[in-house]
């Protein structure tokens, strides 16, 4: 990857990156994250059905990314962030802060955050650590009473600010997409949009992704191993 003096790169992230720090995701076990089925804990519909269910996942998920710490492929991310400045847009579909821990400023989870939540009556967002394991527990909006849910975009939800994404990738020169699984859409979508526009996509991860055929170039291997190797490639650039 070549990148000019003004040249603009946008970078994807996906669970490959988190699970090289332990933690698990939804594309493994057969459909399963850690005993639960993805229709049971993210979705609309099982919010409607069992919110206590739903945020004993996400409590449990909540302790599992604090335990976590960023790895390299996180801390690389950042490194290169900080050579290119405001040329630089990490998007990630992760919902853990793994990437801010490691030094990222310019991070947008479209999928939303693990440590937030939100509420379902009005516009209420604030910034949650806490687990909540039954339902006399379950946490209410101080402004207007209704429940707050996790700041999860759900399968069936549309992630969030996907104008102001097409508008960062429109713009760049590159895109580098690492360890995702290339069949979550949009996300999946995007090398395909950069293809139509004429930016070259590099992918990274340990295995080749559903969309691999639309990549300028695919390097296999760990995003901790190869990242830190495309950093010097940059750098000697």
């Amino acid at each position: 990857m070549k990148l000019a003096q003004r040249d603009r790169l946008f970078v994807l992230t996906g669970a490959g990156v988190s699970a090289e720090s332990g933690l698990a995701t939804f594309r493994g076990s057969g459909g399963l994250w850690n005993g639960y089925r993805v229709e049971q804990v993210a979705t609309p519909e099982a919010w409607e059905a069992d919110p206590a269910l739903v945020w004993r996942f996400y409590s449990m998920r909540r302790r599992e990314a604090a335990a976590a710490s960023p790895n390299a492929a996180h801390r690389t991310l950042a490194r290169i962030e900080n050579r290119l400045g405001d040329r630089f847009f990490l998007c990630t579909q992760n919902v853990d802060d793994l990437h801010e821990r490691a030094g990222s400023l310019r991070v947008h989870h479209m999928h939303g955050s693990l440590f937030q939540s939100r509420c379902e009556g009005c516009p209420f967002l604030v910034a949650d650590t806490a687990c909540y394991e039954s339902e006399d527990s379950l946490p209410r909006c101080p402004r207007c009473g209704s429940s707050l849910r996790p700041r999860i975009v759900w399968f069936g939800e549309i992630p969030l600010d996907m104008e102001g994404i097409y508008r960062r990738l429109d713009a760049a020169a590159a895109l580098l997409v690492v360890g995702t699984s290339g069949s979550v859409y949009p996300a999946a979508g995007f090398v395909h949009r950069a293809v139509a526009l004429g930016i070259g996509a590099m992918y990274i991860g340990p295995e080749s992704p559903a969309n691999a055929e639309a990549f300028d170039e695919i390097r296999l291997g760990p995003a901790t191993r190869e990242l830190p190797r495309l950093l010097e490639e940059i750098g000697a650039g």
